[in-house]
């Protein structure tokens, strides 16, 4: 994966960001059973008033397919908060879980529900470095 294959980052987003990952492995055929398609269209819709939702291709984690980053909105990071990673987000309660938290303010603002717990993991560096610009 290459810089040059994200989309720009928003320093100071006055919302949260949630990228979600559709490469090679999430959002594809080879983590079946899940409607990708569906799990991103109700992130868009949940969330259309709280985050900017962006899908993007790969985040190099593909062992953690499907991987969604839940960054800080500029107010969470000034409180602390950083970039959450999410791995196996495989179903429609955990997508609902992540909107939950991001409505009531997300990293830094608002503790996770602790369902989450189960699907955070720390990436490598070189990914959360290109995520993170």
């Amino acid at each position: 994966m290459s810089r040059r294959s994200l989309p720009p980052r928003t320093p100071g987003a006055t919302r949260p960001t949630v990228t979600v990952c559709r490469g090679c492995c999430c959002g594809t055929p080879k983590v079946p059973g899940v409607d990708h398609a569906a799990q991103l269209a109700e992130l868009r819709r949940s969330l259309a008033e709280d985050a900017r939702v962006r899908p993007v291709p790969c985040l190099d984690a593909c062992e953690h397919a499907n991987v969604i980053v839940v960054q800080p909105s500029a107010a969470g990071r000034a409180a602390g908060g950083r970039p959450v990673w999410l791995g196996l987000v495989n179903d429609p309660d955990a997508s609902a879980d992540i909107a939950e938290w991001i409505r009531a303010g997300g990293p830094g603002l608002a503790d996770p529900p602790g369902i989450l717990d189960l699907y955070a993991f720390r990436p490598s560096r070189r990914a959360r470095e290109e995520l993170d610009g």
